[in-house]
């Protein structure tokens, strides 16, 4: 375990308590004396225990990295990546750290780096991979790489990492993946090994969520302070009782998939609502005005996507009308921006299936689309699939539709 801070310190003692044989290192010299009196430098429950429990005998604090490396199956880095002025990470503990172990591995050794600390999305593909084969060494041939984000939270490490709700494994390549995976059996949770890139998203994408709700609880008490006579805190804990915040997984995760942008009669017109008011009472909630920009984004780039790939004279299938499944309402449905926007940049054959609001659509918007009568009604008249509602429908027939060029916004297919 290369650094011994938050994650490491956690990571090295979870693994030990698994019964593994983990040996620990920091550059820190004042760090390493005060672990190896039994002291953690920061306050995390259950560590200080677990350390005096596995220090000398599962755990092993070490000076000499390459006695720590030669005994070592896998190798996790678990260094600092913090912020520069200008907002990117800084890698350089990373490299240190990786340019030192890479010194300390004698050819054949086969040894699994793995990258915990967190870095944005392509960095290991991108720039550690290469930087470890500029140190002479072939990346899935003499040593394996692997990125391992962690899921960590100050005050519930312990917990969190010894009972972990999903494991992710960003992989480069097969033999590296599975001998991570091996290493996770025993904590018995959902294991994904995904590419590399897909790894470190995912650590960013939970992040950066956690990061917008939080600032979009601030943005709302400040409307609702720019409006008056509101209760904030009975206002937030009445919203907490909504019924898809609850369950495994809970509803609510519907929400946060992406798509082709909200629809429907009360979220564009009660975001919009709220945006106005806002700004009439003199604040401007600059969240709230990006969620409707970036919902005329993703549909401005749906059309965009689908110019670009496919000719104005040929036969465009569309799939789904309703703005969401198992409902034919039509109001406000991403689909009809999508296919007039479509039709002004001259895209004449376009045909259209909805298993409900077929007729809802045609009534309200009178657009110049022909409407199959069935999935293989379409599917006859065009190599082209366009995919803008999730039904189950389009899920059961995915052997049919998958014979086409599927454009799947709605992330239906793996």
């Amino acid at each position: 375990m290369i650094g011994l801070g938050f994650v490491g310190l956690t990571t090295a003692l979870g693994f030990s308590d698994k019964g593994y044989l983990v040996y620990g290192y920091d550059t820190s010299v004042v760090k390493t004396e005060r672990l190896r009196k039994g002291m953690v430098p920061f306050y995390e429950p259950y560590l200080d225990e677990k350390l005096n429990q596995y220090m000398n005998n599962r755990f092993h604090i070490v000076d000499d990295l390459k006695d720590a490396v030669d005994r070592s199956e896998i190798i996790f880095f678990c260094v600092g990546t913090p912020s520069r002025a200008d907002g990117s990470a800084d890698l350089s503990y990373i490299f240190d750290a990786v340019k030192s172990v890479t010194e300390c591995i004698t050819k054949p050794q086969f040894k699994v780096l793995v990258i915990k600390s967190s870095v944005p999305p392509a960095t290991t593909s991108e720039c550690i991979k290469p930087y470890i084969e500029s140190l002479g060494f072939k990346v899935g041939e003499d040593v394996g790489l692997i990125n391992n984000p962690e899921f960590l939270r100050e005050g519930y490490a312990w917990s969190n990492f010894m009972n972990p709700d999903r494991i992710v494994i960003g992989q480069e390549s097969d033999r590296s993946g599975e001998i991570a995976e091996n290493i996770y059996g025993p904590f018995r949770a959902p294991i994904y090994r995904v590419s590399l890139t897909t790894a470190e998203f995912i650590k960013y994408l939970s992040n950066t969520l956690l990061a917008t709700l939080i600032s979009f609880a601030n943005e709302q008490s400040l409307i609702a302070r720019a409006i008056g006579d509101i209760d904030i805190r009975t206002a937030f804990q009445v919203l907490h009782r909504d019924k898809r915040w609850f369950g495994t997984p809970a509803a609510m995760t519907s929400y946060v998939f992406p798509g082709c942008g909200f629809g429907g009669y009360c979220l564009p017109k009660d975001t919009l609502a709220l945006v106005s008011q806002s700004i009439k009472n003199g604040y401007s909630p600059n969240i709230l005005k990006s969620v409707i920009q970036v919902n005329e984004d993703i549909q401005q780039f749906v059309v965009r996507d689908i110019t670009e790939q496919v000719g104005p004279e040929e036969t465009i299938g569309i799939l789904g009308l309703a703005f969401k499944p198992n409902s034919n309402d039509i109001r406000e449905t991403p689909a009809k921006r999508i296919i007039e926007m479509l039709i002004q940049k001259g895209y004449r054959n376009i045909i259209v299936y909805d298993p409900m609001a077929m007729q809802e659509f045609k009534e309200a918007y009178s657009l110049p689309v022909e409407y199959a009568s069935s999935i293989n009604a379409l599917l006859s008249k065009t190599g082209y699939v366009v995919i803008l509602t999730a039904w189950d429908e389009f899920v059961t027939n995915e052997l049919s539709i998958r014979k086409k060029h599927v454009f799947d916004y709605r992330y239906l297919y793996g």
